[in-house]
């Protein structure tokens, strides 16, 4: 005998599909669905559809975007001469929200990495060149993960773009404000001593 009913049991196994989201939040989450209101129930299914029918991807920087250019794109304010390059687009928000960042994005929709079977040419790359080259730019950002795979797409990038005459950079990594350097790994450490700066 199952332990829920069908369209229940059908739901649960529906957000189990979701990252990070195990059995009993999967029953958390379609049992509050069940006793929510059916309009309640109907925001929530229409707020999905309309992630998949109203979002595309950025014309310019391929950034999720509800028109032919994201925010940061249209918005004239922003200083199109310094680019910041990032893996995802949710990548934008924790460089969005330090305020000290003012130019545009380019997102790469991944990182490279051979064992997964990604290299440079599943990434938004391409229009990455393309945007060097209409020479409004004056620097380009590094920003990709501390990962092995965000290190191996920084150098990269970085051996591409230097010879089309842009200045590249990489974003500082090392020890966190507010940590001991007695838990820092060798790695974070090596970092950190390699990004010092003059004070």
């Amino acid at each position: 005998m199952p332990d829920f009913a069908e369209p229940l049991a059908r739901l649960i196994q529906e957000f189990k599909r979701l990252p990070g989201v195990g059995q009993k939040s999967a029953q958390r989450l379609a049992f509050h669905v069940l006793r929510a209101s059916r309009e309640d129930a109907e925001r929530l299914a229409q707020a999905v559809v309309d992630v998949k029918d109203k979002l595309g991807l950025c014309a310019q920087c391929n950034n999720i975007s509800d028109g032919e250019l994201c925010p940061y794109c249209r918005d004239p304010h922003r200083d199109q001469s310094a680019l910041c390059v990032v893996e995802e687009p949710h990548n934008i928000l924790p460089i969005e929200t330090t305020r000290t960042f003012h130019g545009v994005y380019h997102v790469l929709h991944g990182s490279i990495s051979p064992l997964r079977g990604i290299g440079p040419e599943q990434l938004k790359i391409k229009s990455l060149i393309e945007r060097v080259g209409h020479g409004e730019l004056r620097e380009i950002i590094l920003a990709t993960n501390p990962t092995v795979e965000g290190e191996a797409t920084a150098v990269y990038l970085s051996r591409l773009l230097k010879p089309l005459g842009v200045r590249v950079t990489r974003i500082a990594m090392g020890i966190p404000v507010g940590s001991d350097l007695e838990f820092a790994d060798e790695v974070t450490m090596s970092k950190s001593l390699e990004n010092r700066r003059e004070m």
